[in-house]
């Protein structure tokens, strides 16, 4: 039977729906937070537990729901603040002081945040997104 569906609104607290693992083509995680002075503040998240830092300007993303393999993408910017940097690179997937890089898993991924210099540092705004099945 073939058909059309009409919602304004469906709400669903578990399974494919409520992790948007049900659509192609959208983030599956996305979060943005500050690290300024080493404090991590998320302001917004989606998928995403919490953000653990390592060190300064090296951190671990924690997904809520672990992602179906390791084939995922994330992306993703930084910047620091007028008196600080103007911004920032991503390193995904890797240790930027030391260049060692650590595979991501379906339930983490590290990533540094480096300065114009290459160095690391804790910017004031992170956002990242994550894409894959």
């Amino acid at each position: 039977m073939a058909g059309t569906l009409v919602a304004n609104v469906i709400n669903t607290d578990t399974g494919l729906f409520s992790t948007n693992n049900a659509y192609s083509g959208i983030a599956k995680a996305w979060v943005q937070f500050s690290a300024t002075s080493g404090t991590i503040t998320v302001n917004k998240s989606f998928n995403i537990s919490s953000v653990t830092r390592n060190s300064s300007g090296t951190y671990v993303a924690n997904f809520a729901t672990t992602m179906t393999d390791t084939g995922y993408v994330p992306v993703g910017s930084s910047g620091g603040t007028a008196s600080t940097y103007n911004s920032g690179a991503l390193a995904m997937f890797q240790t930027a002081s030391t260049g060692v890089s650590t595979a991501p898993t379906t339930s983490s991924f590290l990533f540094s945040t480096l300065n114009s210099g290459g160095s690391t540092f804790d910017p004031a705004y992170i956002n990242i997104a994550v894409f894959g099945n």
